[in-house]
Formats: C-alpha cells, sequence, structure tokens
C-alpha cells in the first residue's frame, strides 16, 4: 500500500488545514539561514524585521502548503535543541538525490552524526546537526 489509497492523500472534513508552518527560536538567525538554504537546499520565502523586536525567515518549497520559521529576538531566544530526537525528517525520492544533499553539506563541513534511535541508520538514513543542534535526517526513500 502506498499510503494514497483509501483518501489518505487528502486531509479529513474534520481539519480543512491550508498550510502547517514550525516555527522556533534561534540566537544564530544567519547561521541556520545559511544551512537551510545553502545546505539542504531549501528557499527563502519570507523575512521580516522589527515585528515587536523579532526578526525571522520563512524557509520551505515555493507553492507548498508547509514551511518552517525561524526567530530571533532582540533580547535572545532559547535556542539549544531539547535532546536528539527532535527531528527534522526529509524524505527523498531516491538515494542519489539525498547523497547530493549530504555531499552539499560536507562541503559546508558539517559532518552526519549518530542518531540516538538505530532505526535512521538501519533504513539508510543521514543524521545532520544545524548550527543550534537541531537535528535533520535524511532519508533515501519515501515511507508511503
Amino acid at each position: 500500500m502506498d499510503g494514497m489509497e483509501n483518501g489518505n492523500d487528502t486531509w479529513p472534513d474534520t481539519l480543512q488545514v491550508a498550510q502547517v508552518r514550525i516555527a522556533r527560536p534561534t540566537d544564530r538567525l544567519a547561521e541556520i539561514v545559511h544551512f537551510y538554504v545553502e545546505g539542504l537546499g531549501l528557499r527563502e520565502l519570507y523575512r521580516f524585521e522589527n515585528h515587536a523586536d523579532y526578526h525571522g525567515v520563512m524557509l520551505g518549497l515555493p507553492g507548498a502548503g508547509y514551511h518552517l520559521e525561524f526567530t530571533s529576538h532582540v533580547d535572545g531566544s532559547p535556542g539549544a535543541a531539547p535532546s536528539a530526537e527532535n527531528l527534522l525528517v526529509l524524505y527523498f525520492r531516491d538515494e542519489s538525490a539525498m547523497g547530493a544533499v549530504a555531499t552539499r553539506l560536507g562541503e559546508f563541513g558539517v559532518e552526519p552524526v549518530e542518531p540516538e534511535n538505530p532505526y535512521w541508520i538501519e533504513h539508510g538514513g543521514l543524521t545532520f546537526e544545524d548550527p543550534d543542534g537541531w537535528r535533520v535526517v535524511l532519508m533515501p526513500r519515501t515511507v508511503f
């Protein structure tokens, strides 16, 4: 089963969401943008400055209904990851597409780290830490 059967490819009638945003603070906004845009390959979708003393950037894929937001407050923000199991997992269509991103990250001096959960390695994944220590897992194939 590919996960698209039985109507699983649309939002349920009880949750008609138009967009999903995952947001978190950082004290390293420029480094974070560099990691996610230049390293991973996401695009900068929107940027704001001095909104109630916050600066922020939204990153993602153009036209997609989901994106990441990173914010920084003028007085500082908590930026350390709470655990090694806080993950952003990116599933690729094949191993070569994943490998290209891993190579690009390596060119920036970002090397894979040992994941806390062995599942990721057992299924061909590579785990990287962003400048704040939050982890991104690259997986060579989709789950469903």
